[in-house]
């Protein structure tokens, strides 16, 4: 048995939730890690995981196994890191993930003059508004808009994002301005079934955050087609200011109850509690850092 293999494949299975979801994620068949994880049991002679029909759950042997597990795996992602001169020079592959919008019209550009300068770093760029598992995912540096709940990741400021309300003057000019959030609910909302709660908005009422129920006849899952939507006079809708800045300077999109907004959100560079942070990583955030708080206006207080 390869142990160290098995260490992974268990720690995959304990991250993913299921045995299945670690063998799409290693892409490797349900049977071998099924396998692998109970040849790791016999050898341990002790039970490390309760299999249950929904979801794994860890024995109390198995928490403190997996907690070994991972320091160990990543001892020996350090060691080859430093083996293969991460520490030495910016070298070796780089993965990002950041916002869709965010991504295409600022880390792309920034990232292009990045590689052009640092001619040993290969780079991935992943853009989707969901929010990346980085240790799952294998990703070096994320681009993360909201508080940061507390966790392991180093995260960096580079900007407030605003969310704002939208509606083109086609729109407006039919069926008039909302004064105040409550006539939202005879409005037409464009909804973005990405958040939780996408028929409840948020604003600021009296200094405190409110939210206020609106009516929704069109409902989508990417932002880019809500503001498409709202171009084409079907509504109203609440983004995040980077995804409706060409709308509003060409007056395609006319922003609306601005007295009520909520106050912006951080947006940072996210990346993992490394021991000793790779060249590769460390020369892009002294890169992007500055060119993405200049591309959104931030400055660091």
């Amino acid at each position: 048995m390869d142990r160290l293999e098995a260490m992974t494949i268990l720690l995959a299975a304990v991250d993913s939730g299921s045995l299945s979801a670690a063998g799409r994620q290693l892409r490797i068949p349900l049977a071998t890690v099924s396998r692998r994880v109970t040849e790791l049991e016999e050898h341990l002679h002790v039970r490390l995981l309760h299999r249950g029909t929904r979801q794994l759950t860890l024995t109390d042997a198995g928490r403190d196994y997996v907690a070994s597990c991972r320091r160990i795996l990543e001892d020996i992602g350090e060691t080859e890191r430093a083996a293969t001169g991460e520490y030495r020079a910016p070298q070796g592959e780089l993965v990002i993930a950041a916002p869709l919008v965010i991504g295409r019209n600022h880390v792309a550009p920034i990232l292009a003059d990045f590689l052009a300068t640092y001619p040993e770093i290969r780079a991935r760029l992943q853009l989707s508004d969901r929010v990346t598992n980085l240790l799952e995912e294998h990703v070096d540096v994320a681009v993360r808009l909201g508080p940061l709940p507390d966790s392991n990741l180093i995260a960096t400021r580079i900007g407030l994002i605003s969310r704002v309300l939208c509606a083109s003057p086609g729109y407006l000019q039919a069926r008039g301005v909302p004064n105040d959030p409550e006539e939202l609910a005879s409005h037409d909302c464009i909804t973005y079934e990405g958040y939780l709660a996408a028929d409840k908005w948020e604003f600021r009422v009296d200094r405190a955050a409110r939210l206020v129920q609106v009516s929704s006849r069109l409902t989508v899952n990417l932002a880019e087609a809500a503001v498409t939507a709202a171009v084409a006079h079907a509504g109203i809708i609440r983004v995040l200011s980077d995804q409706v800045e060409g709308q509003l300077k060409s007056g395609a999109l006319v922003r609306l109850l601005q007295a009520f907004e909520p106050l912006p959100m951080p947006a940072s560079l996210v990346y993992p509690g490394h021991r000793q942070v790779p060249l590769k990583l460390r020369a892009f955030l002294d890169f992007a850092t500055p060119r993405l708080r200049e591309c959104l206006g931030y400055r660091d207080p």
